[in-house]
């Protein structure tokens, strides 16, 4: 197990992982029950655990370790829990769709998905090397614009807001590309406003920096 400070949000998964009321509860609630949980260490290993026990078919794709083996399929290490939470709750409820893990999705539990999301959280996320390093370059001054405020200053991602650092730059490219075709209206996401305003050259240059952080 990767041995890091617990973050507000590793800690808020915990709590929601341990909270029989987890599916209806406020954030607010769920942190009050942070205190009694990170005070049992026992009770902290036993998420990481039981995340590691449900991966089995996420490793698959996703890698065991969360460092993606395809470049179309995104990196869960050091993702922020509750981002990755949420991403079930979407797949599971039809906001977001896929073949693979829309299935996968339903089969989970609340405290199976919340205890996945625990395990890939705490693994580390490895950068990739840039294939076009001055295409990479040229994205850094696109990042430092139109995503650092959101995603962090080394792209780590914030509360829900997603690591993008170490993603791999096609599915990257791919995801702002879905979220520039949308219509007015069929996503709720932040991301279409911000979309609008890149061209589809500057989406692939902002895929290629963020994958070498």
């Amino acid at each position: 197990m990767r041995r890091t400070f617990w973050t507000k949000n590793l800690i808020l998964a915990v709590a929601l992982a341990i909270s029989p009321a987890a599916f209806g509860q406020s954030v607010y609630n769920a942190i009050q029950q942070v205190e009694a949980i990170m005070a049992d260490e026992e009770l902290r290993e036993d998420a990481y655990e039981a995340g590691h026990d449900r991966i089995r078919f996420c490793a698959y794709c996703h890698g065991e370790d969360g460092n993606s083996v395809r470049e179309y399929i995104p990196n869960l290490a050091e993702q922020n829990p509750m981002y990755l939470f949420n991403q079930f709750e979407k797949f599971g409820d039809g906001r977001r769709e896929h073949y693979v893990m829309t299935k996968l999705a339903k089969t989970l539990t609340l405290q199976e998905r919340i205890n996945v999301a625990v395990y890939y959280s705490q693994q580390e996320a490895d950068s990739r090397e840039a294939e076009n390093p001055a295409l990479a370059k040229a994205g850094e001054q696109i990042f430092k614009r139109r995503c650092m405020a959101c995603h962090g200053e080394n792209a780590e991602g914030f509360q829900n807001m997603p690591r993008l650092a170490g993603q791999p730059a096609t599915y990257v490219q791919d995801r702002l590309n879905r979220f520039k075709d949308m219509e007015p209206g069929q996503d709720d996401s932040p991301m279409l406003g911000i979309v609008e305003a890149l061209s589809r050259d500057d989406i692939k240059k902002l895929a290629a920096y963020v994958q070498t952080l």
